[in-house]
């Protein structure tokens, strides 16, 4: 660590870049929502239209474990070019796509190019930073998914409109090139694996095949399929074979793609486990609460997105806060089990608030997102000062594979159940709906409210108030399972206080 003080200096260009790559990746998560009327509108296809953005969270997803093994095995470096030349090239597919299938490729291979950015950033703070001052720089990331949350539907709403759609995919190019070079320039000192890379190419396909069928059939069930339907069945059959047989080999093999040691690890579980539920709450509330303002209060499209700013204001500010006294007092814990307790307070906050009481359910999110803020940062340096270096790529990946898979499950599974009570609650014809994915408008829901005003309509606000209420405090119910996982969290000291005294 004594080159640690030596790099200092060039730490600030490199964590420019870095946060670049993040912001973009996370901006692609949130910016193409808006835009997805004028993309049905132009080819006339909504059978795919969902999956404009679930195959950018599939292939994501899919992609962030194999970089992270990767970058360990070559060097990370060559991985980020290659992550970030791949989402820009990928970008200008998409803004050139002249049909849905053509597009959803695209965003097949953009979501693999940003597995990349995101994995590989967070393993070069592991590289270049000790444990100790990890939880302020990864603070910064945090930062970034908030400000992407908040830019995203306000760019994607104003290009699309003033422009065209394919500026929301077009604006990655400037910014993307820009992120590649400063990256190229800034990255050089970055070590370099001595070992001889031995590719684990069948645990890599089982992986693929298993993580992919597991998202597929996650997916399916979010957008009102029947866990019981004939494909759904298949898909989640195959990802559970899959899986198991992935286990079994990498058990065996000579370079895991994902050691199976590192499942022995307590500390690296248990913040495996608090990510997961963290991400469930963050990325469930991200779609529900502006469905909950447009159907409850009657708002418009670009009041839901703005009604979003309260969580995505308290996201950095829980980071920095957890960031700064993780590394003043070294431990990570106490921050982690602060925003797991503080997390289901805050949502039966919301849950026992009107939506019509804008400023107190916007104080009660602004908890919600420090909450989120304290776990998120803390419990990937948790998992970087529990494992040894060799491992820092392949668990790096692994917390944001539980970050992915937990919103991915949130989301699915609370719409699922939201479908589920609207239909109970006799509103009809929502069982078959399309709460597909972040930034969903719930077609049919809407339509639903459209076709009745007057008296009807407000019991109808009524009863939709109820129906909301019930699932936040479902989703407080959940939240406790992250709590948990936090008691039972070792309070381990940070490494890196010799660095940190000097």
């Amino acid at each position: 660590m004594n080159s640690l003080h030596q790099t200092r200096p060039d730490i600030r260009s490199i964590l420019f870049a870095l946060m670049m790559a993040v912001f973009l990746s996370a901006l692609d998560q949130t910016i193409v929502a808006v835009s997805m009327p004028a993309i049905s509108a132009q080819f006339k296809d909504f059978d795919l239209l969902a999956w404009v953005i679930s195959a950018y969270m599939v292939a994501l997803t899919v992609a962030v474990p194999i970089y992270g093994k990767l970058g360990d095995l070559y060097g990370r470096r060559r991985l980020m070019l290659f992550g970030l030349g791949l989402f820009t090239l990928a970008s200008l597919f998409c803004g050139m796509a002249q049909s849905m299938e053509q597009l959803v490729l695209a965003r097949v291979l953009q979501g693999i190019g940003a597995g990349g950015m995101v994995s590989v950033s967070q393993a070069i703070i592991g590289d270049i930073v000790p444990p100790r001052e990890r939880g302020r720089y990864q603070g910064y990331f945090s930062g970034m998914y908030a400000a992407a949350s908040v830019a995203g539907p306000v760019l994607g709403g104003f290009m699309t409109e003033y422009l065209s759609w394919r500026w929301v995919f077009f604006i990655n190019l400037p910014l993307g090139l820009v992120a590649w070079w400063v990256a190229r320039q800034t990255l050089i000192g970055l070590p370099v694996p001595q070992r001889k890379p031995v590719i684990d190419y069948l645990g890599t396909i089982l992986m693929i095949v298993g993580l992919t069928a597991l998202l597929l059939g996650i997916t399916e069930i979010g957008q009102g399929h029947s866990w019981r339907d004939q494909h759904v069945l298949t898909q989640l059959g195959v990802a559970l074979l899959a899986l198991v047989i992935f286990v079994i080999y990498e058990r065996r093999a000579r370079e895991p793609l994902l050691p199976m040691h590192l499942f022995a690890n307590r500390s690296a579980v248990l913040c495996w486990c608090t990510i997961f539920f963290t991400s469930f709450q963050a990325i469930s509330l991200i779609v529900l609460l502006p469905l909950r303002f447009q159907t409850v209060t009657g708002g418009g499209a670009d009041s839901a997105a703005l009604h979003l700013m309260p969580l995505a204001i308290g996201m950095p500010m829980g980071a920095y806060f957890g960031g700064r006294r993780t590394s003043l007092t070294g431990r990570y814990q106490p921050m982690i089990l602060a925003g797991a307790a503080l997390m289901p307070l805050a949502i039966l906050g919301i849950a026992f608030t009107p939506a019509q009481s804008v400023w107190l359910t916007g104080l009660f999110m602004v908890l919600t997102g420090i909450a989120s803020g304290l776990q998120f940062p803390t419990s990937l340096v948790g998992t970087q000062n529990s494992v040894e270096m060799k491992d820092m790529g392949v668990a790096t990946s692994t917390t944001n594979l539980f970050r992915s898979l937990g919103g991915a499950v949130g989301v699915a599974s609370m719409s699922a159940l939201l479908l589920a009570m609207l239909a109970g609650s006799g509103l009809g014809g929502v069982d078959n709906g399309s709460l597909t994915a972040e930034g969903s408008s719930g077609n049919l829901l809407m339509d639903s409210l459209h076709a009745v005003s007057g008296p009807a309509l407000a019991l109808l606000r009524g009863q939709l108030s109820m129906t909301f209420q019930h699932l936040l405090m479902a989703s407080a119910g959940v939240s406790l399972l992250g709590l948990a996982a936090a008691l039972a969290m070792p309070n381990h000291l940070l490494r890196g206080r010799e660095d940190k005294d000097r």
